[in-house]
């Protein structure tokens, strides 16, 4: 099993959809339902075995929850802030700009 390339609290961007997101939780392998991984477009479906992680996303119309595999994720170098409505209920913002969690949550 393959260790998560991105933490909680990583802003990130979707590599071929460009939203962007702050992680919440990382699942270290596939664990949603079977229709949610169906509804994915064969083309461009990824496999099951790697990292796959839970964003607070903004797109440019609105904010929602996001469910991303690693291979489709890119670190975000903007340093703009994620627009969520969760975000202060999850993160603290730290000095440099980072997403602090206010808690660790455990599985």
């Amino acid at each position: 099993m393959k260790t998560a390339k991105f933490s909680i609290g990583q802003v990130v961007r979707h590599r071929l959809f460009g939203f962007r997101g702050v992680i919440f939780d990382v699942d270290p392998q596939f664990a949603n339902s079977e229709e949610w991984y169906q509804s994915i477009p064969a083309e461009v479906r990824p496999r099951k075995d790697q990292p796959f992680y839970h964003l607070l996303a903004q797109n440019s119309e609105t904010e929602y929850v996001a469910y991303v595999s690693e291979q489709n994720l890119l670190e975000d170098r903007t340093g703009e802030p994620v627009r969520h409505p969760q975000i202060r209920e999850m993160f603290l913002k730290s000095p440099d700009g980072r997403y602090e969690p206010k808690y660790q949550v455990r599985h």
